[in-house]
C-alpha cells in the first residue's frame, strides 16, 4: 500500500513542477528565440536496502525543443535572426559565454551592444561589440555589422557577430535563459556557415495551444494522483480497523 502513496505522492509532486515548466512557457511565447522546454516523468527504484521495492516518479526528462521559430520581420536596424541551426555568443557575469537564438539587440550610452536582460553581445574573437554613435546600422549576412554615416552616407564596418553551431545534444539551459556548455568544454569555433537575417527577429517555437492542453492534462494528472494519495489513506484505515484488536 505504501508503495502506491510513493508513486501518488512524487508523480503529484514533479506534476506541479511539469505545470511550472508549461506556464513558463507560455510566459515566453512573445520573447524573441525563446526555445520550449520539455518534461517527462518515470518510476524508478528507491535506492535502499531497507524497502527495495518501493518505487517513486522522478522528472527524468529536462529537455529542450530546438526546432527553429517563424522569422518576423521588425524592420528595425539592430534586430537580427539565425535563419537555420546556430546561435548568438553573449559574455556571461561571470566572464563566461553563453548562447541564444535572441537577436533583439540594442546599444547602452557608452555604445555597447546587449540583450535586453543586459548581457553584452560578443564579436570576433570573444570580444563585447561596442558601436560607434549617431551611425544608421546594418546587420549583413555574415553576421558583420555596418555603420553608415547619415550624412556622407559611407558605409563601415564596425564589428562582426560571433556565429557558433554548438552540439544541440550538449547544450545546457540556465536560469538566466541561456545556453551553455558543459563545464570544462572547449570553446567552441566561429562558424562561417551560420546566416544572419538583419532587420528580423525569431519567433519563440512554443504553440500556445499544445502547452494549454498540456496544462489541463497536468491538472488531471495531479487530481488523479492525489484521489490515490486518498485512497491508499482509506484503505490503510479500513485495515487497521480489521486488524487491530476489539
Amino acid at each position: 500500500m505504501d508503495r502506491m502513496i510513493y508513486l501518488a505522492m512524487t508523480g503529484a509532486k514533479y506534476t506541479l513542477e511539469q505545470e511550472a515548466a508549461v506556464a513558463h512557457n507560455l510566459a515566453n511565447v512573445n520573447t524573441p528565440g525563446f526555445k520550449e522546454a520539455m518534461h517527462r516523468l518515470r518510476a524508478v527504484n528507491v535506492q535502499t536496502t531497507a524497502l527495495p521495492s518501493r518505487a517513486f516518479v522522478v522528472d527524468a526528462t529536462v529537455a529542450t525543443r530546438f526546432r527553429d521559430g517563424a522569422l518576423e520581420l521588425t524592420g528595425r536596424p539592430l534586430d537580427a535572426a539565425i535563419n537555420g541551426p546556430g546561435f548568438f555568443a553573449v559574455q556571461t557575469p561571470d566572464g563566461g559565454e553563453a548562447y541564444t537564438r535572441n537577436g533583439a539587440f540594442q546599444t547602452d550610452v557608452t555604445g555597447l551592444l546587449r540583450l535586453p536582460s543586459g548581457q553584452p553581445v560578443l564579436g570576433e574573437g570573444g570580444a563585447p561589440i561596442t558601436l560607434p554613435p549617431d551611425r544608421e546600422y546594418l546587420i549583413g549576412r555574415d553576421g558583420t555589422i555596418n555603420a553608415i554615416d547619415p550624412v556622407t552616407r559611407q558605409i563601415e564596418a564596425v564589428g562582426r557577430l560571433r556565429l557558433v553551431n554548438p552540439p544541440l545534444t550538449d547544450l545546457q539551459r540556465g536560469e538566466d535563459g541561456l545556453f551553455r556548455l558543459p563545464a570544462g568544454a572547449p570553446p567552441l569555433p566561429e562558424d562561417p556557415t551560420v546566416q544572419v537575417r538583419g532587420g528580423y527577429l525569431e519567433r519563440s517555437n512554443v504553440e500556445v495551444v499544445d502547452q494549454m492542453v498540456r496544462m489541463i492534462a497536468l491538472a488531471r494528472q495531479y487530481e488523479l494522483n492525489t484521489r490515490m494519495i486518498r485512497a491508499a489513506d482509506e484503505n490503510a484505515q479500513r485495515a487497521t480497523a480489521l486488524l487491530s484488536p476489539r
